[in-house]
């Protein structure tokens, strides 16, 4: 989605000649790159929360729901929702205390662990989440606006950078 009208040429590519004119010519491929990847997660978050929005979820709450959907009790320890899903645990406790209020989730008392509390899925949010996910492939993964061969590629590159970030 664009914001006013399109543009006629590439920002990105502007901004790139712009490093090199001043001399920053070693690094213009990487800040073209980095810029690049920056507006793509804008441009798929927005399209993500287009299609969330009307089923009342953000990205964050929908992972937590399809994270504890595929586990065979549909629940997990907080804190390794928060590990699997590589965010603070402060995030989690948060949008877990969303989707709680919401009747999607729910806080057990860990059955073995006296200090260790679970968020289980409700039926209501097994519900809700594979409606969101039948959205989301069909109006976003799906049709991303690139080949499958590059849809592979960038998984690829992505991959390689993520790796040697440490991701993983």
């Amino acid at each position: 989605m664009t914001i006013g009208r399109a543009l006629d040429t590439d920002p990105i590519e502007e901004a790139r000649r712009q490093w090199v004119a001043h001399g920053w010519g070693e690094a213009a491929d990487g800040m073209a790159a980095v810029t690049s990847i920056a507006r793509a997660h804008q441009i798929v978050l927005q399209r993500i929360d287009t299609v969330l929005r009307p089923l009342d979820l953000t990205f964050a709450r929908y992972e937590i729901l399809t994270l504890l959907s595929f586990t065979r009790q549909g629940s997990l320890p907080m804190t390794k929702m928060g590990a699997l899903l590589q965010v603070h645990p402060t995030s989690v406790t948060s949008a877990v205390d969303r989707l709680e209020g919401q009747g999607l989730v729910e806080r057990l008392p860990h059955p073995s662990d006296r200090r260790a509390v679970l968020a289980s899925i409700t039926s209501e949010g097994r519900a809700r989440a594979l409606a969101a996910t039948h959205a989301l492939n069909g109006q976003v993964f799906e049709q991303l606006g690139i080949t499958e061969h590059q849809i592979s590629q960038l998984r690829t590159v992505l991959r390689a950078l993520r790796a040697n970030a440490g991701d993983f």
